[in-house]
């Protein structure tokens, strides 16, 4: 049998670029990739490159040394090998083939058979050597050596497998096969035995059936040494080369087994940590046998520790069965370290332990309206539920009252988060607070599993380990600001914690056991509902916390802002005192929002510069020794003319709504998760094709609202006096003012129709009055949201009327009465009605 190659039939040697290796043979059928890092190496392989990107690869003698002064850059040689499938294809990733780190490219004396190699891939790293993939095409004997412009060229004479008369006959057939065979099952052992060789490789081998093919792939996965490797790439004979390839392999095969049995007898034997592991297990016992409660073990107090928690029968169980793997483990493995740090979260977790509420309900209240101004609703339902509590109390039943699922609902700076403190104190409970702001993996929930290194239980275990008692308030801080990704959804896997019907069966993926979150008083904060997944929406009562008016910004400025930071500033004893009308020309002219913690910083800004002041006249503390002055004799009113000395100049001008009437122009308000706010819209019309122009940074819903009300005073053309005649032949545009900032929303959709209304009849709207409510193609006002925040925009803006849906009625008589009666309200239930009020037409015919 003939090794078939890229020079059968040709007599005559071929010259090529020399490539000394050290320390490693290449072979036909396989693929290397190797680094070139030595000059001589990178010129060969350069003038390859430039040719048919062919090489001659032959391996360095043991004492070989560079000539020419090549040398290498270390003088110790470190291999870095990956070995995968030497023969997968060239497209195949470098991941699967064997990545040999060799300093390549010495000129020295080489053994004088080789493989011809072809060039399959290269690259030239920044340093300026190569990584390159060669694939083994043929072997050959060196014929002539001779050097060329820093690298050597040699001739070669292929090797084809030779043909013996043994070769010819049916016998002679047979008998390589049985080589091939026992080859292919010795190498199937010294896999096995080496532990080195990829599967990919081993499949290959087994499936070849070319003597040639099956000996270089052998011969090329085989560990040993670069001579030994060039003997058997030397021998021609197909038989003797399978022969003595066997041969190598059987002895291989028979060190390893030699290295197996040496190991085993070497496990076998006990070291010193297991010999003590079994004393001290037999003294264990005997101390046991006599009784003496000092020979008790950390196993011993950890069960003691969770059992004294009274955490329940199942999570006694799984405790014991942990301790109980755990003691057969060594003391310093890995798992023992996982188990123990597991059982000491089930020992500090307040299974059972809780405090009790409070059941006094006047001082609950006082508790309330300390903290907080107004809140009603927030505060009555707190009330109720510490009555229904002292009830369960009183009724000398041990009742389980499940703690409720409350959600506060507002703007920022309305007091959600202090709210939940003051929850807890009025109960008499302990607090915990989680942000959820950002986090978007399921495990910061439920934990991750004990088989991940570094794992946690998740917020909600944690939380209550921090707490020390079973029935804490705990707030969910931000809940509407909770991400997804791959990792998971947080939001789903809130679900099971905030259901009252399941949580009292909560499981952690650390702990692994239930936990009963039903006495746990649950409250969650959120800007907006529209983020909130609905399902977990469901699960939770809504409680909205909405804006403040400027009486109310007021009186929290008063009765708790101003001393705050009188306190947090050094100037609790001196005598300052901040003018009704100081406090609200800040709020209507240096902020604009529903909360008050602008409002707040602002103050805090007035007080620094104010302390400052006393500084500098020598006012400070009485035990200072260089203070003139005491600081309980300092005294400065802030009045409303010393602002703009203490603060600047005015931030907010509410100057969005003209004093003048203007054809064209309306004012619709709009609710923003930081308040209300004025909406002016502007529209015209002229010559055209029909077509409608919406701009200012619109959302879809409200271009939608646009086309609706062009849609209805089309519609109802006949009942107004419009002066554009053909609204198809007439372009409109519509703008909403400071486009930069995002607008959507359906509650501008009387706004709207208003103003394309007087662009048609060329009749301005009455001056002052605002509008709000969505728009129905047949002309219906269907009612709006947050009608305080709105309401509060007017007044600050200056309109002295507002029109309304009248389905926001029974929300407008529950507002305080300071907002009712700061603007006249105006309640319809078409669009009709409103612009009646609007333009003063006559009622529409039909």
């Amino acid at each position: 049998m003939k090794f078939l190659s890229p020079l059968k039939g040709k007599n005559a040697s071929e010259e090529f670029p020399l490539l000394p290796l050290r320390e490693l043979v290449l072979f036909p059928h396989t693929i290397v990739p190797i680094f070139i890092t030595y000059k001589s190496g990178i010129t060969a392989l350069e003038t390859a490159l430039k040719n048919d990107s062919r090489l001659f690869a032959a391996c360095l003698k043991e004492n070989a040394a560079p000539a020419g002064g090549d040398r290498p850059a270390k003088s110790r040689t470190r291999f870095r090998i990956k070995r995968g499938n030497p023969t997968a294809p060239p497209e195949d990733p470098p991941g699967t083939l064997l990545e040999t780190r060799y300093p390549l490219g010495f000129d020295g004396e080489t053994y004088p058979a080789g493989t011809v190699v072809r060039v399959l891939q290269h690259l030239r790293l920044p340093d300026n050597t190569f990584r390159v993939v060669l694939q083994g095409e043929y072997r050959g004997l060196i014929a002539s050596t001779q050097r060329k412009g820093g690298f050597s060229t040699v001739s070669i004479e292929p090797m084809a497998a030779a043909e013996t008369p043994a070769d010819t006959g049916q016998e002679g057939r047979i008998r390589l096969q049985a080589l091939v065979r026992a080859a292919q099952r010795s190498f199937a052992q010294y896999a096995e035995y080496s532990n080195k060789i990829s599967a990919e490789t081993i499949v290959t081998v087994e499936k070849s059936e070319s003597p040639e093919r099956v000996g270089n792939l052998i011969c090329n996965a085989l560990i040993i040494k670069p001579n030994r490797k060039v003997e058997l790439l030397t021998i021609q004979d197909t038989v003797n080369r399978m022969e003595a390839i066997l041969e190598t392999l059987e002895a291989e095969n028979e060190i390893f087994a030699i290295q197996r049995n040496i190991n085993g007898k070497v496990k076998s034997r006990m070291d010193r940590s297991q010999r003590e592991y079994f004393l001290n297990e037999q003294l264990r016992e005997i101390n046991k046998e006599l009784g003496k409660e000092d020979g008790e073990d950390e196993y011993a107090e950890l069960e003691r520790a969770i059992a004294e928690r009274n955490p329940g029968e199942e999570v006694l169980l799984k405790a014991r069965k942990e301790i109980a793997r755990m003691q057969k483990l060594q003391p310093l493995s890995p798992e023992a370290g996982v188990l123990r740090g597991y059982l000491e979260w089930m020992a500090d977790l307040p299974w059972s332990e809780t405090t009790v509420d409070s059941g006094d309900l006047k001082e609950a209240e006082k508790i309330l309206d300390e903290d907080h101004f107004n809140m009603k609703k927030a505060k009555e339902r707190i009330l109720e539920f510490i009555a229904v509590r002292q009830l369960g109390v009183q009724g000398g039943e041990n009742k389980k009252i499940r703690g409720p699922i409350l959600c506060f609902v507002g703007p920022p700076g309305t007091g959600k988060t202090s709210l939940g403190k003051s929850v807890a104190r009025a109960l008499g409970r302990n607090f915990v607070r989680v942000s959820l702001g950002g986090v978007r993996d399921e495990a910061e929930i439920r934990g991750h599993r004990k088989t991940y290194v570094g794992a946690l239980p998740g917020k909600i275990i944690q939380s209550l380990k921090k707490a020390g008692s079973a029935n804490p308030v705990f707030l969910l801080d931000e809940i509407d600001k909770l991400s997804n990704d791959f990792r998971g959804d947080p939001a789903s896997a809130l679900l099971e914690v905030l259901d009252p019907e399941q949580n009292s069966t909560f499981t952690d993926h650390y702990m692994e056991v239930p936990y009963d979150l039903s006495w746990t008083l649950f409250i969650a904060t959120a800007n907006s509902l529209h983020a909130i997944p609905y399902s977990l929406l469901d699960r939770m009562e809504i409680i909205e916390i909405p804006g403040y008016g400027e009486l109310e910004k007021l009186a929290i400025a008063k009765q708790f802002l101003a001393p705050k930071q009188l306190r947090e500033n050094g100037l609790e004893t001196a005598k300052i005192q901040f003018q009704d009308d100081a406090i609200l020309d800040i709020i209507r002219h240096w902020t604009a929002e529903s909360g008050v913690r602008s409002l707040e910083r602002e103050i805090a800004r007035c007080i620094r510069r104010i302390a400052r002041s006393a500084v500098e006249k020598g006012y400070g503390d009485r035990e200072n020794p260089l203070v003139k002055k005491p600081l309980d004799t300092f005294r400065q009113k802030v009045r409303k003319g010393d602002l703009e000395k203490l603060l600047g100049r005015r931030t907010y001008k509410n100057d969005v709504a003209l004093k003048d009437a203007k054809v064209g122009i309306s004012y619709g308000l709009a609710w923003t998760e930081t308040g209300g706010v004025m909406l002016p819209v502007e529209s015209s019309g002229f010559e055209g094709g029909g077509d409608l122009i919406i701009t200012g940074n619109l959302g879809d819903v409200m271009k939608e609202s646009a086309r609706i009300a062009l849609s209805y005073l089309r519609s109802v053309q006949g009942s107004y006096p419009f002066r554009i005649e053909d609204i198809g032949k007439t372009n409109f545009h519509i703008h909403v003012p400071e486009g930069a900032i995002p607008k959507d929303g359906p509650s501008a959709g009387i706004a709207l129709a208003a103003s394309l209304l007087s662009t048609l009849c060329g009749v301005p709207p009455k001056p002052a009055v605002a509008m709000t409510g969505e728009l129905t193609l047949t002309g219906r006002a269907l009612p709006i949201g947050g009608l305080k925040e709105k309401l509060l925009a007017a007044s600050r803006n200056g309109m002295e009327r507002v029109i309304l849906p009248r389905g926001n009625r029974e929300d407008f008589e529950e507002l305080d009465r300071d907002i009712k009666s700061s603007i006249q309200a105006d309640f319809v239930e078409t669009a009709e009605e409103a612009f009646r009020i609007l333009f003063n037409f006559p009622q529409a015919a039909g």
